[in-house]
């Protein structure tokens, strides 16, 4: 008996398979999608200038999807973010194989901060509106209590 063979790292291939048969039909990242296909980003005040000179722009729709699906599984810093776009297939997916570096990333979030601020407003008010949620206080944030400062407390 022998055991389960992997595929050759010096083949060519990187998937036998297209990007959109790997993902599952009820992935997290299709949903994404479709949520930010469906708004219109000038409607919430994200940047939209085109130049006509130098390297063509990422779309603001796909580094929004980066930022969303970074904030639903804890990735909030833009290096981290950049790494999960060369390595994670549902990521890939998302942004159709686009990698942005982390300037950009970071750069986007400082430009369109209230922008991302208010999208996300926004989503509460549809989830409210489906009845995903109902608005109720279900965690608190206990890090920032107050501690003693006392010395003869301290280890």
């Amino acid at each position: 008996m022998e055991y389960i063979k992997g595929i050759p790292r010096e083949q060519a291939v990187l998937f036998t398979d297209c990007l959109d048969n790997i993902i599952a039909s009820d992935n997290e990242v299709r949903l994404i999608d479709m949520f930010v296909e469906s708004i219109e980003m000038e409607k919430f005040g994200f940047a939209s200038k085109l130049n006509a000179e130098g390297r063509p722009a990422y779309n603001p729709k796909d580094l929004l999807k980066l930022f969303i699906y970074g904030y639903l599984n804890c990735i909030r810093s833009s290096r981290v973010l950049e790494k999960e776009c060369r390595r994670n297939t549902e990521v890939m997916w998302l942004l159709q194989q686009l990698a942005p570096d982390h300037n950009t990333i970071a750069n986007f979030r400082k430009d369109n901060q209230k922008a991302i601020r208010e999208v996300f407003r926004h989503t509460v008010r549809i989830a409210k509106q489906f009845q995903l949620i109902g608005g109720k206080l279900i965690a608190r944030r206990l890090d920032q209590t107050s501690g003693s400062k006392q010395q003869e407390k301290q280890f």
